[in-house]
């Protein structure tokens, strides 16, 4: 540690002089040149989606024994819905089909043959009244995503032209592409919402221009550089998931902003200490830099225990947050405090710092608040735990939403096709269960039927068939529709018990062989335990990660369990009160599983930088003063700056409000409410109040 001090008061220190401050920017600046000359941008290698499931999940392996059995049976399915004011014909739709697969549309793999089927077998892809149908197809799974549009948009205007129906693509292959569109959309606006709030509030709260300017400056360069270091990242295999650039984006932007206060509001105390502005930058960085910068590494180690998650989602956040915050961190001792010593009093126009200036009014906000922390401890500490463990109980009330699609915007195609499926056939048939028995001796008809017989008595399922055996004769294949949503809980809990009562099925059944389940509910349960999973482990690692670097800092062990107890209060008060004004305020009552793990980690990690900006300043003045005064100064010092970095973090995060995808808006919405709680009621009074009831002077 104090190796790193050193090494970090050198660099500090030659950044803020003259000769420094400008080197610093040149290295900055030369840097994003050269990078966007020369490397691609994160948006050259985005995808969709990432590869969720571990290779040994068991809906995985189902499938992969599946595409073993019945060569070349992967595929990405679609499903064409059909929707008229009166009855479809027939004849009309086969003719339509027949013009499409004449049509030899770019990467179709697989359609119903619709005219060679009998009349029974035709009634099942019409709904009762007759005005509704759905088509199945698929397509090779290696097809772009642009190319993918392409051929649906094809599709959809031949059988609504010759059907004259409302045409609607689903299935996988519909939401893909509506995925991917969605997001496109979205980061622009995400981009232009996040500046605008933050350019609006600094000049709020700072109420100057050149405040409000220098932080977004700094957060453009180092946006601009992380975009394409990100972008070579991509080049060589790094999958970058729309969602997860979506997310740090925000990420950049608040923490870059959050640091930036840090450093100036020192720098304003201590231009009030000395004349030059490069020796009160100095002085400022020597107080600021180590803070700073192990509050930047505390976030990336918390982002970097990603990579101990078994889930794709989680494990991709890792490398591209990992690498924003790495890069944020240098420039919060770099480029940050560079920006602000050429501008010098400047930056604080109008209200300049004046050298000689009293460093802290008597009658300011946080002077009063930390007066009465430290007079009243009691009062205040019992009175924060009692809101915080209040909210924290809604989380009995939680539940979760596994209808991915239900999350999207309304008038989506592929989800408005969905429900029309949803309203109009047998919730089940939306996404049938495969089932794939494996026989050590070869199957038979009557094989195949034992087991359609054992496998349609089990809990909750409407419907089985059987749809083939495969060449070698040695597996069959089954398509398995529950009587609920394949999304459900529900029907979940009823795959999850068939597949752990596989065997006594097979022995029911009379036949010698094994049993695999694959498709979306059967990777939904797979879903749900590789997060239950995750949530267990990322909490702990990240838990005990923290707090062992938190001794690091204090050098104390009650300290950091302060810290730690607080904040994990914090995040279980955030996740209950943000679920409970969700349903209230958005008439929202569910929330995606990945929701809890998302929260958790950018709370526990920002908020701990907060933690770590009170407390340094509280070691700094308890080296000459006892607890109380040290307390004191230390919540009247940071308590504006933490309120304000907590405002614009807070509306920073509530930016992804503005995405038309739920699962972004309940998290921006939750990380939100929980950065206000941590902010007022954990850093500026429970936290100071503890220390005050806890921590003795020295005798």
């Amino acid at each position: 540690m104090i190796l790193v001090k050193k090494l970090l008061g050198k660099i500090t220190d030659f950044v803020t002089s003259r000769k420094g401050m400008w080197i610093t920017l040149g290295v900055w600046i030369a840097l994003t040149v050269i990078l966007t000359g020369v490397a691609p941008g994160s948006s050259d290698y985005k995808v969709s989606s990432v590869a969720s499931l571990p290779e040994d999940a068991k809906s995985i392996i189902a499938q992969e024994n599946i595409d073993e059995h019945f060569k070349d049976a992967e595929s990405l399915p679609g499903i064409l819905v059909l929707q008229s004011k009166e009855e479809i014909d027939v004849t009309t739709l086969g003719a339509a089909l027949d013009k499409v697969a004449a049509a030899d549309i770019n990467g179709m793999k697989e359609m119903i043959p619709f005219n060679s089927l009998p009349p029974q077998a035709l009634e099942g892809f019409f709904s009762e009244d007759k005005k509704t149908s759905v088509i199945p197809l698929s397509f090779v799974t290696n097809l772009e995503t642009s190319d993918l549009e392409e051929s649906l948009d094809q599709v959809r205007e031949i059988v609504a032209e010759e059907t004259g129906s409302t045409v609607y693509m689903t299935g996988p292959a519909g939401i893909a592409v509506d995925t991917t569109n969605l997001f496109e959309r979205a980061d622009l606006v995400l981009i232009l919402s996040t500046v605008g709030i933050i350019l609006i509030l600094l000049i709020i709260i700072y109420r100057s221009p050149l405040l409000a300017l220098i932080p977004l400056l700094a957060a453009g360069v180092v946006y601009q550089v992380v975009n394409q270091i990100l972008g070579i990242l991509g080049a060589t295999g790094l999958d970058l998931a729309s969602q997860s650039l979506s997310i740090m984006s925000i990420l950049l932007f608040a923490a870059t902003i959050d640091y930036s206060l840090f450093v100036f509001s020192r720098y304003r105390e201590e231009l009030k200490n000395y004349e030059s502005k490069f020796d009160a930058m100095k002085y400022a960085m020597r107080e600021t830099g180590i803070p700073v910068f192990f509050a930047g590494g505390t976030v990336l180690a918390a982002m970097l225990v990603l990579f101990f998650a078994s889930f794709g989602d989680y494990r991709n956040f890792a490398p591209i947050f990992g690498t924003t915050m790495l890069v944020i961190m240098f420039a919060s001792v770099t480029l940050i405090p560079a920006l602000f010593t050429l501008f010098g009093r400047k930056s604080f126009w109008p209200r300049i710092p004046k050298y000689g200036e009293k460093e802290v009014k008597a009658n300011s906000l946080w002077n009063k608040i930390g007066t009465f922390v430290v007079n009243k401890p009691v009062i205040a500490a019992v009175s924060i735990l009692v809101i915080l463990v209040a909210s924290a109980l809604n989380l009995f009330n939680l539940k979760y939403e596994f209808d991915t699609i239900k999350s999207f915007p309304a008038d989506m195609p592929s989800r408005e096709g969905y429900e029309v499926i949803e309203k109009e056939f047998e919730k089940g048939d939306l996404a049938p269960t495969t089932v794939l028995f494996e026989s050590k001796s070869g199957v038979t008809e009557e094989m195949q039927a034992s087991l359609v017989d054992q496998l349609s008595q089990q809990d909750l399922v409407s419907s089985v068939r059987a749809s083939g055996i495969s060449e070698d004769g040695f597996a069959a294949q089954f398509q398995l529709t529950f009587e609920e949503s394949p999304y459900s809980t529900e029907s979940m809990d009823a795959l999850e018990s068939l597949i752990d009562d596989a065997d006594n099925i097979v022995k029911a059944s009379d036949v010698d062989g094994e049993l695999y389940f694959a498709g979306e509910t059967a990777s939904q349960v797979d879903d749900r335990s590789a997060n239950n999973r995750d949530l267990i482990i990322i909490v702990l690692l990240e838990t005990l990660l923290i707090f062992v670097l938190l001794i690091t800092l204090t050098k104390s062990i009650k300290m950091p369990i302060y810290m730690m107890g607080t904040i994990l209060l914090s995040f279980l008060a955030a996740l209950g009160l943000g679920m409970f004004l969700t349903n209230i305020f958005f008439d929202i009552d569910t929330i995606s599983n990945r929701v809890p793990l998302y929260s958790f980690v950018f709370l526990v990690a920002l908020g701990i930088d907060y933690n770590i900006i009170l407390i340094s300043r509280y070691l700094e003045e308890r080296e000459k003063r006892s607890v109380k005064e040290a307390v004191q100064i230390a919540v009247s010092h940071t308590g504006g700056v933490i309120s304000s970095a907590g405002i614009l973090l807070a509306a920073t995060f509530a930016v992804l409000m503005t995405q038309p995808i739920q699962l972004l808006f309940v998290f921006g919405f939750i990380v939100a409410v929980g950065i206000i709680l941590d902010t007022f009621l954990i850093r500026g009074i429970l936290l100071p109040a503890l220390i005050v009831l806890f921590e003795k002077d020295k005798k």
